[in-house]
């Protein structure tokens, strides 16, 4: 039951979650683009719904709908915050012609572009790259060149590509699942381990075990907000993992994990690239091509 509460404007913050949930009916890729963890961008839209009165969202197993209230509210969010992005523009102290800046999740971030990153700058003397984790980077589309995003794949014209294959694998720490092991686990060895799943998708353990052959297996024990973290904890040795191929890929090229099967699947939720800015637009698809050849 939702009760009343003052009538003072609500912080934009949650406003922020709200929009950013319900257009991607996904309370995980919302936090991946605005660098916030999943509990947080619940708690937000939580606090939304007690001051409103009304429920935003259906919280289902495999997701979320927005109710007809949420539906309701979500043009009205979504033009105000296009007026407060349209009035801050002129204000934008961000537009250096040297700095090409690009908005990203922390896991992109943080498992992709800080051991990669460096290739593209040393190909390019004078340029600057200035990284956007910590804010939403849908609101930052006019002050950034290059938006990383994850989330499902949209039906439009915004010129968005895959960031590679978005595809699954299971990994784990070679000090749980050593070379000695066999090289694709069964299910009987994986009921050894604790299995690690990113919430929020419906690419779920029970959604995707069949496809790497393992029919019997246990429930996950440790749920996390994003595939960065569930790559953290999987290099840590705390279990298994079924998460991003991307995000994975430079810790197993390092030797901090593993993959402990052959497979790799295709994802219903990855990570899109595309440029957002005119400015630098032909640095910023230089950028892209980069990236994705490195991928």
């Amino acid at each position: 039951m939702f009760m009343a509460m003052s009538r003072s404007l609500p912080p934009l913050g949650w406003f922020r979650a709200f929009e950013c949930a319900a257009t991607r009916l996904s309370f995980t890729a919302a936090a991946e683009e605005l660098g916030l963890t999943q509990s947080a961008v619940s708690q937000q839209i939580r606090s939304l719904e007690s001051r409103l009165g009304c429920r935003l969202f259906v919280r289902k197993h495999r997701g979320i709908a927005l109710t007809d209230d949420g539906r309701k509210l979500l043009p009205d969010v979504a033009r105000a915050i296009e007026a407060i992005r349209t009035a801050t523009a002129p204000f934008d102290s961000q537009a250096d012609p040297d700095v090409l800046t690009v908005a990203t999740s922390v896991s992109v971030a943080q498992w992709y572009l800080a051991p990669e990153l460096h290739r593209f700058v040393a190909q390019h003397d004078d340029l600057q790259v200035r990284l956007l984790t910590s804010v939403w980077p849908d609101e930052l589309s006019d002050t950034t060149d290059v938006q990383i995003r994850f989330g499902p794949a949209r039906d439009n014209d915004a010129g968005e590509v895959p960031l590679g294959d978005n595809q699954l694998i299971l990994v784990a720490s070679p000090a749980l699942y050593g070379p000695e092991k066999n090289s694709s686990v069964t299910s009987e060895q994986l009921k050894q381990y604790p299995l690690i799943q990113a919430v929020g998708t419906s690419d779920t353990w029970a959604h995707c075990a069949r496809h790497f052959g393992l029919v019997d297996h246990h429930r996950p024990t440790l749920f996390v907000d994003t595939h960065g973290l569930a790559v953290d904890f999987a290099v840590a040795g705390s279990g298994v993992a079924l998460t991003s191929k991307l995000i994975a890929t430079p810790a197993i090229r390092k030797g901090h994990l593993v993959q402990i099967n052959p497979v790799s699947i295709n994802a219903t939720d990855g990570f899109f690239i595309a440029v957002t800015s005119q400015r630098r637009a032909t640095l910023a698809r230089q950028f892209i091509d980069w990236l994705l050849g490195e991928l």
